[in-house]
């Protein structure tokens, strides 16, 4: 298992040093997430059950940035990702509301870590165009959510005025109980799959 995932570096430690450092006081396994400095535990009653599938899960979903930017090079990662759910975000980052949105997305993020895969898709570069298009979104529409369901490609938007934790969540959590805002559901059009 440890040689699927080239970029984590694994480790095993009894040092009584090194576990009260990290304040482990019994079984436990634990990835350290460099981006955001942040270490994840794996519940102690999942670790008696835990097998390589599920270890693999943990790390994968875990390992993730709470907020994963857009680009054309990592599209393709994005779209092979374990979480078949991306809630795109589609703001300028030069907008002065930037910083603050961005601090409030990444809060909601936290909400549905493992669930839904959180993504920045910033306006204000050109070749980011493709993505607000297929959602068939305006400029004059940003800041906006985008949510898509990569097994079924279902999808819906919301325009908003403000990011808040609120909006991100109520959105999420219609979409996962099957409401959609969009007045015209393209499902049955289906639209076609483009290269993002």
């Amino acid at each position: 298992m440890v040689q699927n995932f080239h970029d984590v570096s694994f480790g095993i430690s009894t040092d009584s040093e090194v576990l009260a450092h990290y304040n482990i006081t019994g079984n436990t396994i634990s990835l350290f997430r460099l981006v955001d400095n942040e270490k994840l535990d794996l519940e102690s009653k999942d670790i008696e059950r835990i097998d390589a599938s599920k270890l693999s899960r943990f790390i994968e979903i875990n390992s993730l940035h709470l907020v994963t930017e857009y680009n054309p090079v990592k599209a393709i990662g994005l779209f092979n990702s374990v979480i078949q759910i991306h809630l795109l975000l589609m703001m300028n980052k030069a907008s002065p509301e930037y910083e603050e949105s961005l601090h409030r997305y990444q809060k909601a993020a936290k909400l549905f870590q493992g669930k839904i895969l959180f993504i920045l898709v910033d306006s204000g570069v050109k070749a980011n165009g493709k993505v607000i298009s297929f959602f068939k979104l305006k400029e004059s529409q940003l800041p906006a959510l985008a949510i898509y369901q990569t097994l079924d490609e279902a999808w819906d938007t919301l325009a908003i005025a403000e990011v808040s934790v609120e909006h991100v969540q109520n959105f999420c959590d219609g979409f996962l109980k099957g409401k959609r805002l969009r007045k015209n559901h393209e499902s049955e059009e289906k639209t076609p799959k483009a290269e993002l």
